[in-house]
């Protein structure tokens, strides 16, 4: 009986997550609604994005108020969205997993608290730092170096070729995601590395495994898991990231981009670059349009954090078996 009181708070405390999410899902839904209806599935079909005459008198589409010719698609925000992250989680991946061995396995004790401390500072610098220094290094090295490299090594594939352009497109915005997700990966593996426990890497010495061996085939599978869990959290930074990409990828509009150096334009950046000029529709249907934006994103966002606690469970089932 004693308890019953704590287990009340403790009950009230945890609920606050679910019901804060569920209050965000609620005001998304009810906020948009109008755009919903107006749209349909043409949204997320469509590649136009159209506010219309925003100075002739709206007129009822739908049943709802919204100006003449507007047209809203974002197929291709969809696209820039899902390109980006899926490229800087290509380049972020492999190199977290070799700064976290490092620091976990390839450091002295005395060194190791340090340089960790370091690798998590960097996830706590602000995007917008990450946005300046692509702006001002990142894009002139990709349009004079990086991206003419690629293209005359990997010019044979497609993606790869075709004119390179100002620097500010899809391969800038996915290294500066990839930068802002290495951290958080390599810390969260890292921390999983540290918790393998001793008898597994002795079993595996004894066995005649080199350092390498130990690491490859005892240590990494152990935090299978750990690392699926890792990557998706990764992916939930990069989706939703907003100041950064803005800034270097060039905020390509109402077309698809044709090779990795073309400019792009991810849901979350399109939001913030285009909230001023929505807030000039008069009937509101392009603030309430940007707001089902903001539902698919969270939608994706949920989504992805629900397969990777099935991945992550299907994993650490896998090892225990």
């Amino acid at each position: 009986m004693k308890l019953r009181p704590f287990r009340i708070v403790l009950v009230l405390v945890t609920s606050l997550i679910p019901l804060a999410l569920l209050a965000i899902l609620v005001f998304l839904a009810r906020y948009s609604w109008p755009a919903l209806t107006f749209n349909g599935w043409h949204f997320l079909t469509g590649h136009t994005w159209n506010l219309g005459n925003l100075y002739a008198d709206p007129v009822e589409q739908r049943g709802v108020l919204a100006p003449v010719g507007a047209n809203y698609g974002i197929l291709v925000f969809i696209v820039g969205t899902l390109l980006t992250s899926a490229i800087a989680l290509i380049i972020a991946i492999p190199i977290s997993l070799g700064v976290a061995v490092f620091l976990a396995e390839g450091l002295r004790s005395r060194l190791r608290t340090p340089l960790s401390f370091v690798v998590e500072m960097l996830a706590a610098v602000p995007s917008v730092v990450y946005g300046l220094w692509g702006y001002a290094v990142l894009t002139p090295l990709v349009a004079h170096t990086l991206g003419p490299g690629l293209r005359s090594v990997l010019g044979f594939i497609p993606f790869f070729s075709g004119a390179v352009g100002s620097g500010y497109g899809l391969l800038a915005a996915s290294i500066v995601l990839a930068l802002m997700v290495v951290p958080i990966i390599a810390a969260t593996v890292r921390d999983a590395l540290a918790q393998v426990p001793s008898e597994t890497k002795e079993a595996a010495y004894a066995l005649g495994a080199t350092h390498f061996e130990v690491v490859r085939r005892a240590m990494l599978p152990a935090v299978r898991g750990n690392i699926i869990g890792a990557c998706i959290l990764g992916l939930g930074r990069a989706l939703g990231e907003t100041m950064a990409v803005l800034m270097v990828s060039g905020g390509a509009l109402n077309y698809f981009p044709g090779n990795i150096y073309s400019p792009v334009t991810t849901m979350a950046s399109f939001i913030v670059s285009q909230l001023d000029s929505a807030m000039q529709d008069p009937t509101g249907m392009a603030v309430r349009s940007l707001a089902e934006i903001a539902l698919i994103l969270f939608i994706i966002s949920v989504l992805t954090n629900i397969i990777a606690r099935l991945l992550t469970g299907t994993s650490r089932n896998a090892s225990a078996v």
